[in-house]
């Protein structure tokens, strides 16, 4: 039995499940402060004999296992999260293996594993949703570095139509700024979800969404791009992007048709914690091994 854990901007999920992916309970808590959110998620896996516990979160976070800080949420915005213990916290109560990870990476996981790239070495993993953030595997495996990537915070150019000023809290008008969710709402006054009828809405979002995925298949050149977040249930958007991609690239290199490589999630909205399930067994391959 193991735990996944998938901390969102919103809510956090929490499941138990087996080293195949299947989830066999889950719950789902709001993400309010950590004094109110962490014993609910303690109290959930209180039921539960488990084994190892895999988190996916959201971030900035410290996944460098040599850093004093490793398993931090780190500068995120988020009222009371900031720099928040997270692995920490989990161990105390639970002491068993954690593997710690981006929400991000931990859905390009589930997807390579389970879902819209099952079969392929390489994917990226788009979410589009209160914010921005990108995970992805290469050659099998999670790219990191000096740290995770953080995909939704590159700069793109503005569309020619649009003066609003940006909602990054750090950069105005990065990607995340112009394109997630909330900058919708703030620019258009509506939510995304009552703008389906405005065609420009949605032909602004491709045009940020293509300019970025140009960029990561350019630098990355993953086999499949996978987009979720709530912003693409909005699908009529998908158009605009593979418009707007095809002209961008203007023919430089060959893709499969768009539509068959920039896809929804093969896993729905289990994309996330499904790999934080992956990410558990992970951990507890490694402790085996020790």
């Amino acid at each position: 039995m193991l735990g996944a854990i998938e901390a969102g901007g919103t809510k956090f999920v929490c499941a138990v499940g087996d080293e195949k992916g299947n989830i066999a309970a889950r719950v789902q808590i709001p993400t309010t402060v950590p004094e109110e959110t962490m014993p609910q998620v303690f109290e959930f896996f209180k039921q539960y004999d488990i084994e190892a516990i895999g988190i996916g979160s959201f971030g900035p976070i410290d996944v460098n296992p040599e850093s004093p800080t490793y398993g931090n949420i780190t500068s995120t915005p988020k009222k009371g999260w900031r720099d928040y213990p997270f692995v920490k916290a989990v161990n105390e109560a639970f002491p068993v293996p954690v593997g710690f990870n981006t929400d991000v990476n931990a859905a390009a996981l589930g997807e390579a594993a389970y879902g819209a790239a099952r079969g392929l070495d390489s994917c990226l993993y788009l979410t589009v949703g209160t914010g921005i953030g990108a995970g992805a595997v290469v050659q099998g495996r999670l790219l990191q570095g000096h740290s995770h990537p953080e995909m939704g915070h590159i700069l793109v150019r503005r569309h020619p139509n649009d003066v609003y000023k940006g909602k990054c809290p750090y950069h105005d008008d990065c990607l995340e700024g112009l394109a997630a969710g909330p900058a919708i709402e703030e620019r258009w006054g509506e939510k995304g979800i009552n703008l389906v009828d405005r065609a420009e809405v949605w032909d602004m979002e491709g045009c940020y969404i293509a300019q970025a995925l140009m960029q990561y298949i350019l630098i990355v050149s993953p086999k499949k791009i996978i987009l979720g977040g709530g912003v693409m249930n909005q699908t009529q958007v998908f158009s605009s992007i593979y418009k707007y991609l095809d002209e961008q690239l203007n023919g430089y290199i060959t893709l499969p048709p768009l539509s068959e490589y920039i896809v929804r999630p093969g896993l729905g909205d289990n994309a996330g914690i499904t790999g934080s399930l992956l990410l558990a067994r992970q951990a507890l391959q490694v402790k085996k091994l020790i």
